[in-house]
């Protein structure tokens, strides 16, 4: 028999349960509110965050070009063709070297996917003009500007009889031997894109903690020396670049083998920074400057790869991109190189910096995943070979230190200027999705959201019987 004071329990006990059931229901409203507050809301940034995240204006700082006219020139006039030169045969296949020792540290990394590995190229593939020995040229150090003058002085204008065939000689800027072939192998850039390998941890950290430390340092607002500002601004710039394209195509599921846009990520590591969004337009005019001073070289140049109608193709594109009317009109001059390595300390200071981007480019040796690797080398020598043509010449005399490039060093400095040109066309839609508040929730934060939901389903219906 029961008494009593028992029924009266058994009475309110279901009565407790929806005293609470509002509080669950109320936890889970605020959680799906969740999304802007962790985006917008972090301890970590500005007050006004979301007022940087609105569009650039006036002119890009450094640089002769404003934001409104390099984000037009960029979707108008650049993207489109440099879309189509990187998948020309001239522009799909580097050469590179993957399997080197890092000459810093012992190499700790280690990628978890499948993706991280790099597709070679089978013999058959290479073009057969690939594979003929170039002529060696003369040694690149000797690309130096006049010391016995009181002024390193820096033309603006190149030889526009320049082009003398491809040669074998090093980048002054670069660690790599470009002339060691036997230790160099072939890639197809479009079978192994650049996107989220899983090459995360102290590995990867160790790598910039080293670039941006030793190297590339950050100074202070009221640091003198500009060139030393310069390289800083190009390795964040080129930074930026490398962390959108791996947010812009990345794992979201590995299960489902499901890859898409993480607007989390491209928020957290460059959209919420506006000065990583300068430097990355900053890198991308310096890059195109580099093209546009060395058109008559580039346009001269052999585009060879033993098919004719690409061939000519590639030299049509070339043209188009080179002595654009668009881009001649409204940016002529994105950067005004002339204004560096001035006064009696310019050769000196240049050979520092040159010393500080060599060591960046050897500790592209040091990262432990395969496809990080070569993309990272593609991209630090398509930068070193805009340095070399910014700077590597000495317009005083010229017929005597002429231009010299690889065409390895070619075809990085287009394919970097493809990579810059495509993460500065995402700035505008990713923002304003961001500024929409459509950016998705951590996978984490989605996870214990659907387990909070579920558990309320379950209670309500328990309770509703």
């Amino acid at each position: 028999m029961v008494k009593p004071e028992m029924a009266e329990k058994k009475k309110k006990k279901p009565s407790w349960r929806w005293v609470w059931l509002p509080g669950a229901v109320l936890t889970v409203f605020l959680a799906i509110a969740a999304p802007k507050i962790y985006h917008f809301g972090r301890s970590d940034q500005k007050p006004c965050q979301c007022e940087d995240l609105r569009k650039f204006s006036g002119i890009v700082e450094d640089c002769c070009c404003d934001y409104e006219t390099v984000d037009s020139l960029n979707k108008e006039v650049l993207h489109p063709l440099l879309q189509e030169l990187v998948k020309i045969p001239f522009f799909r296949y580097f050469k590179v070297k993957l399997w080197c020792d890092c000459p810093f540290w012992p190499d700790d990394g280690m990628c978890r996917l499948r993706d991280c590995s790099v597709c070679e190229c089978p013999e058959n593939e290479i073009p057969e003009t690939f594979k003929k020995p170039l002529n060696r040229g003369f040694l690149s150090e000797n690309l130096v500007c006049q010391e016995e003058k009181p002024q390193a002085i820096i033309d603006r204008t190149l030889d526009t009889k320049a082009f003398r065939g491809w040669i074998e000689t090093d980048n002054p800027w670069t660690n790599d031997d470009e002339t060691d072939n036997s230790e160099m192998t072939y890639v197809n850039l479009q079978l192994n894109p650049e996107r989220f390998t899983g090459y995360t941890g102290p590995s990867a950290r160790r790598i910039w903690d080293a670039i941006y430390t030793e190297n590339c340092p950050k100074y202070p607002s009221g640091e003198f020396c500009q060139e030393k500002k310069v390289l800083y601004k190009l390795i964040s710039g080129l930074h930026s670049s490398i962390s959108i394209h791996i947010a812009s195509d990345y794992l979201l599921d590995e299960a489902n083998n499901l890859w898409d846009k993480n607007l989390e990520i491209m928020n957290d590591r460059v959209l919420k920074y506006p000065d990583r969004v300068k430097n990355l337009y900053f890198t991308f005019l310096f890059v195109l400057r580099a093209v546009t001073k060395a058109a008559d070289y580039l346009e001269q140049a052999e585009y060879d790869t033993g098919n004719p109608s690409e061939d000519l193709k590639t030299q049509s594109l070339m043209k188009q991109l080179l002595y654009n009317p668009k881009l001649r009109a409204a940016c002529p001059l994105p950067f005004d190189e002339a204004k560096l390595w001035q006064g009696q300390s310019g050769p000196e200071l240049k050979q520092q910096i040159q010393k500080q981007f060599r060591n960046i480019s050897a500790l592209m040796d040091c990262v432990g995943c395969e496809k990080c690797r070569l993309w990272g080398k593609l991209q630090v020598l398509g930068l070193g070979t805009a340095l070399k043509i910014l700077f590597s010449v000495d317009g005083e005399n010229q017929t005597n230190q002429p231009l010299q490039l690889q065409r390895n060093e070619v075809i990085a400095l287009v394919n970097l200027l493809n990579r810059l040109s495509e993460s500065v066309k995402m700035m505008g839609p990713t923002i304003e999705k961001i500024m929409e508040g459509q950016v998705s929730m951590p996978a984490a934060q989605s996870s214990v959201l659907q387990t909070m939901r579920d558990f309320v389903v379950r209670t309500w219906s328990r309770n509703s019987v």
